[in-house]
């Protein structure tokens, strides 16, 4: 008898030890701006957003167990440098996600694919992730400069608004969305009468404004985002630069940013983005769960990608059962169909560019919304393959030929 419970006894701690063996643990960092400019673009939303990609994805996927840290890159590239290298070297952390700040994300791609590591961008902007500054590591998965400015900026020109100057953040995303922006601008026959630099999180934005005032552009193209896009049109309004005939083009807005200014102030603006809460009933339902300790926010699309690129990451762990390699778990990613609840149904190009529609917005009038965060009117839907630059275009190493 006791011959027999011995037995058992194996029996179990192998079946045990087999069962550990076969579980694959997951590290995952939420790098963003928690406390500044871009904190409510990505930020503790951006984690909230990544809590609820892994708790879909380990609700029907038990062999595999994740774990999530988070950091503040604070706006400096030698920050997030820095915690990107703690968590790759020391905290064993395999992927890290979201980082809306193009110079940041720079810096971390780079670190990424010398260790080896997976880095997807939710939250950074520079379109050179996936053209001369790309590798084998790094996604960029929810918008770019080029889609912007192909958005935004021809749909401007082709209905009147041929003459720009840009108000422009003075880091890399600034520099790329004014370079992507101006290309469309002129391409659809538009001309650029001046630019003007600012430091990145301004208070005072009164001598670029009149800079811009006096060159007599029709639009002047915000080539900043969060609290910097937030200061121009508030500041802007202060100077009646729209009463006076000028219009801004908020070249990146997010929904927290019209929340910000309000629809009086922001009625209007025409901008581009690739995911919007209140576009259909997925959209809606899944703002519910993110809200439920965000009550009177909405998401933006950096933190509906973040969701979407953590779930897709996961999957991709899942097939090869590992993480360890992250060249290979990329590969995987790019091999299979992206598909979830906020994007639909896509692909992941060769170099690392996630492809999905884009859509043409308008700021609402107060008078046309009708509840809290009905913000937007679709003006134009952007197919999936004309949203984002063509390949032959990118100038990416990955790309043969």
């Amino acid at each position: 008898m006791r011959r027999l419970l011995s037995i058992a006894a194996v029996s179990a701690a192998l079946a045990c030890a087999s069962a550990q063996a076969q579980q694959v643990t997951v590290k995952i960092g939420v790098l963003s701006d928690m406390s500044s400019l871009y904190a409510d673009i990505g930020g503790p939303g951006s984690v909230a957003a990544a809590k609820m990609a892994i708790a879909d994805f380990m609700a029907t996927n038990k062999d595999i167990k994740v774990e999530l840290v988070s950091a503040d890159h604070q706006n400096k590239a030698d920050v997030g440098s820095s915690v990107a290298s703690q968590w790759f070297d020391v905290d064993k952390v395999d992927m890290i996600i979201d980082v809306p700040n193009s110079g940041v994300a720079l810096a971390v791609s780079q670190i990424a694919s010398q260790k080896n590591k997976v880095f997807i961008v939710s939250g950074a902007a520079a379109s050179d992730l996936t053209g001369p500054k790309c590798n084998a590591n790094t996604i960029h998965w929810t918008y770019d400069t080029w889609m912007l400015a192909n958005g935004t900026g021809q749909a401007l020109v082709k209905t009147g608004g041929d003459t720009w100057f840009f108000l422009t953040s003075d880091y890399a995303f600034g520099y790329a969305l004014e370079r992507d922006t101006m290309a469309a601008v002129k391409a659809a026959g538009g001309k650029v009468v001046g630019v003007v630099r600012h430091p990145i999180n301004s208070s005072d934005f009164s001598s670029f404004l009149l800079q811009a005032q006096a060159s007599k552009a029709k639009i002047i193209g915000l080539a900043n985002a969060g609290g910097d896009t937030i200061n121009s049109i508030k500041q802007g309004a202060e100077f009646g630069i729209v009463k006076g005939g000028q219009k801004f083009a908020g070249l990146l807005v997010f929904v927290s940013d019209i929340a910000a200014l309000g629809l009086p102030t922001a009625q209007g603006l025409t901008l581009t983005e690739t995911w919007y809460w209140d576009m259909n009933d997925a959209n809606r339902a899944w703002t519910k769960r993110w809200q439920k300790d965000r009550p009177g926010k909405f998401p933006t699309m950096v933190q509906a990608g973040v969701y979407a690129g953590v779930l897709h990451y996961l999957k991709a762990v899942a097939a090869l059962k590992s993480a360890a390699d992250g060249r290979a778990v990329v590969a995987k990613m790019k091999e299979m169909p992206t598909d979830d609840i906020l994007f639909g149904k896509g692909t992941i190009r060769v170099d690392g560019r996630k492809i999905h529609p884009a859509y043409l917005f308008e700021v609402k009038t107060p008078a046309e919304s009708k509840y809290p965060g009905d913000f937007y009117k679709l003006r134009a839907t952007i197919p999936a393959d004309e949203a984002f630059r063509p390949l032959k275009d990118d100038h990416c190493s990955l790309v043969g030929g």
